[in-house]
């Protein structure tokens, strides 16, 4: 009887050593993990707030500056700037769903209410880069989701179509519906990802071979996490032409 309990304590305290064993191994990986994040986040702001110091000496430095050559500066600190607000609301969303402290309110959305949300977001960059966006599909076809979220994503992802186009180029962004899933297509015209980039797209703060200078690297990782919280898969197929991500929502 004595053997048999001093038998059943061994295996509890083996099971105990094991388990604070994993504690503590768990532990330093989150140390480890917020270490790179921080260093990441500390080196996606260094740039543009270096830039914007360099812009800002030079204007101080020269009062007489022509003012075509000033309002040249204001608009690359305003850009600057738009980057820097882009990326810490981005880091602020992962954080919040990294913490699982993101509620998601689902309801009956129409694709193409998710699409048109998602475009009146990126007009103004639309605009500034003379980009056209096409729409395509039927008004009919519906999914259940969290509409706020899934146009977040949604607008990563043509944010990231609209960053590597260039002037007087067109975003087409369509979608269609079966019995399985929903779909929803961006397409652009340009230089397609390099095969290498692929398997890491949507990795946070990765910036691939032909990544523009806009790009922060948060962006597609941030769409990736919400639309797989809605039950969702994303993925791009790339050519020398074009590049197309394809996001499925499961019925």
């Amino acid at each position: 009887m004595l053997f048999r309990s001093l038998s059943i304590l061994k295996q509890e305290i083996y099971k105990t050593t094991i388990m604070l064993k994993e504690q503590s191994e768990n532990s330093k990986k989150d140390k480890i993990n917020l270490k790179n994040s921080l260093s990441d986040i500390s080196h996606q702001l260094k740039t543009p707030l270096t830039s914007i110091l360099i812009i800002l000496d030079d204007l101080i430095d020269d009062p007489n500056m022509d003012s075509a050559t000033r309002e040249d500066f204001i608009r690359d600190i305003k850009r600057e700037i738009t980057n820097i607000h882009f990326l810490v609301q981005s880091l602020l969303k992962l954080a919040k769903f990294d913490a699982n402290t993101t509620l998601f309110t689902k309801e009956k959305v129409s694709l193409k209410r998710i699409v048109e949300e998602a475009t009146k977001k990126v007009a103004t960059l639309c605009d500034l880069k003379n980009i056209e966006i096409k729409t395509i599909g039927e008004e009919r076809e519906e999914i259940f989701c969290d509409l706020k979220w899934q146009v977040e994503a949604l607008t990563n992802i043509i944010k990231n179509a609209i960053e590597h186009s260039t002037s007087g180029q067109e975003v087409t962004v369509s979608w269609q519906q079966n019995q399985v899933y929903s779909i929803i297509f961006v397409e652009d015209h340009v230089i397609g990802i390099d095969k290498k980039d692929l398997p890491h797209f949507f990795k946070r703060f990765y910036k691939g071979k032909n990544a523009t200078s806009e790009s922060v690297g948060i962006g597609l990782a941030l769409a990736k996490t919400i639309i797989e919280k809605d039950n969702g898969t994303i993925k791009v197929e790339s050519s020398p032409q074009k590049t197309v991500f394809q996001i499925k929502y499961f019925h």
